[in-house]
């Protein structure tokens, strides 16, 4: 079928099967289509992909589409074909045949869409390709990379000049879903994008419900988790190391889960395959450190979950944002420790940045800690953070769907910094615990701690509650790690003023149990009628079987909303199906008579 290149409205619904446009796509898009750039700040699943898909097939020419992962671009490619697009990549992994055919199909105009990588982009090489083709737009994605102040910046982003430079006229869009005001005016300014045409459609994710707890035994709390996730949901594990991402996804594998290991320690055959397994088979957990997950476009991740404290909001933003791409209800679930607070402070400090980049870095921890440790909603500092400010009302964090209970902890904070003063202030907070509780063992015995007058006094509090004591004393700055480092502890100004009990001092009491069932969002059969849950079953069957066939994600043939759709509304014609958002004329063409049997066997 070929593409009708109409108005922006028409190509929406014909080619992508939706009614209207979100937010301000409509606008972004009109302005594309009419030569003017675009820096794009959009939630994770609200259609980044569509502000430059659309102006691709109706101006003329080729776009451009800079993609930060090879590994990913496949799918991209297939996703885009899907719909109908003409699409191909060009990079390194591929065949000497299909890198011709691909140079051969881009020279003779029969591309809508070419996905290349920044390292690809730069090369003499492509720019002489390029000069011989008729470009229609450049779309530079995941472009917080672009910015040094990005939290997961790429230098190979930041020599992009020389193709703009080239491409002189021709519009140009960044996208991203993860920026702060300053990394927004990077980019425009980086990209040479004028500051007016920057849209920043918002950063609320009102489908993902967040929740975050201390550590207490993490993968006891996470078994816990796992167990009140509708059986076979996808989600992805974060761990900070190797090893314990192989630890995690072989503990979950003996459990019965269907876990795989993601991390740049493996042979690149073994995490090929591992992210292709996730990427087309359902029910897969991925337990990966943070090198897996930029570009994922699977729609149907249900949860992410971090075992480790993240390394800054944009960080944990970007990371959570990859569940719940479909806009059903997905969670976002954390436990951090107090070690982790101070092992992220010092990996900052001892970094060869610079001082300006080391504050900033501090500044960003500092709020992230600040977000873990609020017992209010945690939408509003999320939020904040990129500097938008949230209305509510909030149903979608721990703190707002079971409020807290606020307990006292002056006295005990007082001798938590006592045990710190009394030890010489060269100890980590895991000692001085040991010391409260008189759990010290010999260490003690040998410097003579056992002696001191709060030794065991705090015995009657579990470790657990020491350890949350511990880790406000590090959100508050009341202990730093001193100048001699491994770890050990002093009292900052802040301390010292604490350690007087001028000023009352609250915690929240710690209640994550990992989520009970009841008060978990789900995307799960059973949410939906009970006429439409066997239908539903039998569309994913079918989707999986079509997906196997093409060897493509089964997501490119059909998210699960649209499946949903489908089986609560049992449209008989191809008419009625037309009217499901996310079935347009192609995919019709391809799978409507097969929908309509499923549909009438069910």
């Amino acid at each position: 079928m070929d593409l009708v290149r109409n108005t922006p409205e028409a190509v929406l619904k014909d080619v992508f099967g939706y009614d209207a446009f979100r937010s301000a796509q409509g606008e972004i898009i009109d302005g594309l289509i009419a030569g003017k750039d675009a820096v794009v700040i959009m939630p994770t699943g609200a259609g980044k992909s569509l502000c430059y898909q659309i102006p691709a097939l109706i101006r003329p020419g080729v776009c451009i589409v800079i993609s930060p992962l090879i590994a990913l671009m496949d799918d991209q490619v297939a996703a885009a074909r899907s719909f109908g697009m003409r699409a191909t990549a060009l990079n390194s992994a591929q065949e000497f045949d299909s890198t011709i055919a691909a140079e051969n199909a881009l020279e003779s105009g029969a591309l809508d869409l070419l996905f290349v990588a920044p390292e690809r982009a730069n090369l003499p090489s492509f720019h002489e390709l390029i000069s011989r083709c008729d470009v229609a737009l450049i779309a530079i994605d995941e472009a917080h990379c672009v910015s040094q102040w990005g939290h997961d910046f790429r230098p190979d982003y930041r020599q992009l000049g020389p193709l703009l430079d080239m491409l002189r006229g021709v519009p140009r869009v960044a996208l991203t879903a993860t920026a702060d005001s300053r990394t927004q005016i990077d980019i425009a300014e980086q990209l040479g994008i004028a500051q007016d045409r920057l849209f920043v459609s918002g950063f609320d994710r009102p489908n993902i419900t967040y929740q975050v707890g201390l550590k207490n035994n993490p993968m006891q709390q996470l078994r816990r988790f796992l167990a009140a996730q509708e059986d076979g949901a996808a989600g992805i594990v974060y761990c900070q190391t190797r090893n314990r991402v192989d630890e995690v996804a072989k503990a979950l594998a003996t459990d019965g889960h269907t876990a795989l290991p993601y991390h740049a320690g493996l042979e690149p055959e073994i995490r090929a395959r591992n992210q292709s397994r996730f990427l087309r088979e359902d029910g897969i957990i991925m337990v990966a450190t943070v090198a897996f997950g930029m570009g994922i476009n699977k729609p149907d991740v249900r949860f992410v979950a971090h075992l480790d404290l993240p390394k800054t909001i944009e960080a944990y933003y970007q990371e959570t944002g990859r569940a719940g791409r479909d806009d059903l209800p997905a969670t976002a679930w954390m436990v951090y420790g107090g070690s982790d607070v101070a092992q992220a402070r010092r990996f900052i400090l001892q970094s060869d940045a610079d001082e300006t980049q080391k504050k900033l870095e501090l500044s960003r921890l500092n709020a992230l800690i600040s977000y873990c440790e609020t017992a209010d909603c945690r939408l509003e500092p999320l939020l904040s953070y990129f500097g938008e400010r949230y209305k509510g009302p909030c149903t979608a964090c721990d703190n707002c769907l079971s409020p807290p209970e606020q307990i006292d902890i002056t006295v005990d904070m007082q001798k938590l910094l006592s045990a710190a003063i009394r030890t010489g202030e060269v100890y980590g907070f895991h000692y001085l615990v040991d010391v409260l509780r008189g759990q010290a063992g010999e260490k003690a015995v040998r410097f003579g701690h056992d002696q001191l007058k709060l030794y065991g006094i705090g015995a009657k509090e579990p470790k657990s509650y020491w350890l949350s004591v511990a880790n406000v004393a590090l959100a508050k700055k009341y202990l730093v790690e001193n100048d001699k480092g491994f770890g050990g502890l002093k009292l900052t100004p802040a301390g010292w003023d604490a350690i007087k009990g001028a000023i009352p001092l609250t915690m929240r009491k710690e209640r994550l149990e990992a989520g009970s069932k009841k008060k978990l969002r789900k995307a799960a059969v059973g949410d939906l009628p009970l006429d439409a849950q066997a239908l539903f079953t039998s569309l994913k069957a079918w989707r999986l079987g079509e997906a196997k066939a093409q060897d493509v994600p089964a997501f490119v043939i059909f998210g699960d909303a649209t499946l949903k759709a489908i089986a609560v509304h049992k449209p008989q014609s191809e008419a009625e199906l037309l009217e499901i958002s996310g079935v347009g004329a192609k995919k019709i063409e391809r799978y409507g008579t097969q929908l309509l049997s499923e549909i009438k066997s069910a």
